[in-house]
């Protein structure tokens, strides 16, 4: 069988995205390389992160097991309106003008579970969780717990080494109205062995943006993620990114661009089908649902006053998720 490199159009581009070594002792050479990298693009990849390989192919392993299930038993586990659980296959609309259909992928939202007690508004964003019967997938919620719980810790230290990117304290995203009480949501992803045509109006994953401050993302070791550098090119370049084996892909959501007055990016990116089966796992991070979101003090000056006004991460969520979503909005 040929691999994933061998079906892509032997005239693609292929990205070179800087690497962040997250265990490294020199902390000067991490934080140039990131900083660049958000300037040039906002991608890149991060390495050492201390996930094993092993647990890695057993969440993928699991991930696949889900999507094995027959159609009936994922629809019983359809995603509600606080965001967890099954979306089926073209729910989400992520590029509307260019998209015939929506994206050709499936997918599982899994949250940050709360106790009952905690508020409704908190509730929209923390949980709970919907998961599959232990009957049908024994220790499934389990590993995707422990996954959840790692790949926080992960991103919680790209955090760390993009505060200092930006001339702030290394410590300025863990206070309690930013990552102290984060909003973090693990989606399983699910693309089918379908062809996309671009001509045509069929993706794996439309055209867009991530919201929030960073995602994570694990791949498997087919081709599809492509970035676009420049979403004002006419026409647009795409680039694919090489799948890195014990690495993860990591970009910045538009939250982080407008906190940094568009000193970093948040790039446009999609997924095209090239006719294999292939699963993907981001995380998605933004800060607390009540954070307000405005310029930080060492993006702006006299001479680049801030360009958003500030605005609470909850109500910016909630706007974007309307968008994107055909099921969710049908609870409008």
């Amino acid at each position: 069988m040929k691999n994933s490199y061998e079906i892509i159009p032997t005239s693609a581009k292929i990205s070179a995205l800087n690497c962040i070594d997250l265990s490294s002792p020199d902390t000067k050479t991490p934080v140039a390389l990131l900083k660049q990298a958000c300037i040039d693009s906002g991608f890149f990849y991060v390495i050492n992160h201390g996930i094993s390989q092993e647990f890695m192919d057993e969440v993928f392993a699991q991930s696949k097991k889900f999507f094995e299930l027959p159609i009936q038993e994922k629809m019983k586990l359809l995603r509600n309106e606080k965001h967890r659980g099954y979306t089926p296959m073209l729910d989400e609309h992520l590029d509307p003008v260019n998209q015939i259909h929506g994206d050709y992928k499936e997918g599982y939202y899994i949250g940050i579970e709360l106790p009952k007690d905690d508020s409704e508004a908190e509730r929209q964003f923390y949980g709970p969780n919907i998961w599959p019967s232990e009957d049908i997938l024994p220790g499934w919620s389990k590993t995707m717990e422990k996954y959840h719980q790692e790949a926080l810790k992960v991103t919680k230290a790209i955090a760390r080494v993009i505060a200092l990117a930006l001339d702030l304290d290394v410590d300025f995203f863990e206070q309690p109205e930013y990552l102290g009480k984060p909003i973090a949501t693990l989606r399983l992803l699910h693309y089918e062995g379908k062809y996309s045509d671009p001509t045509k109006g069929i993706f794996g994953a439309g055209a867009h943006t991530d919201y929030g401050l960073i995602t994570l993302l694990a791949l498997d070791d087919k081709y599809g993620l492509q970035i676009c550098k420049n979403k004002d090119a006419n026409p647009q370049v795409w680039e694919y990114v090489p799948p890195l084996k014990g690495a993860f892909v990591v970009n910045l959501g538009d939250m982080l661009e407008r906190w940094s007055n568009l000193k970093f990016r948040s790039t446009l990116h999609r997924v095209l089908g090239n006719g294999q089966e292939r699963y993907s796992i981001p995380f998605f991070v933004e800060p607390s649902h009540d954070c307000i979101v405005e310029c930080l003090p060492t993006c702006q000056s006299k001479d680049n006053p801030p360009k958003f006004p500030p605005i609470k991460c909850e109500k910016y969520l909630l706007q974007r998720y309307m968008v994107t979503h055909a099921v969710l909005n049908a609870y409008k």
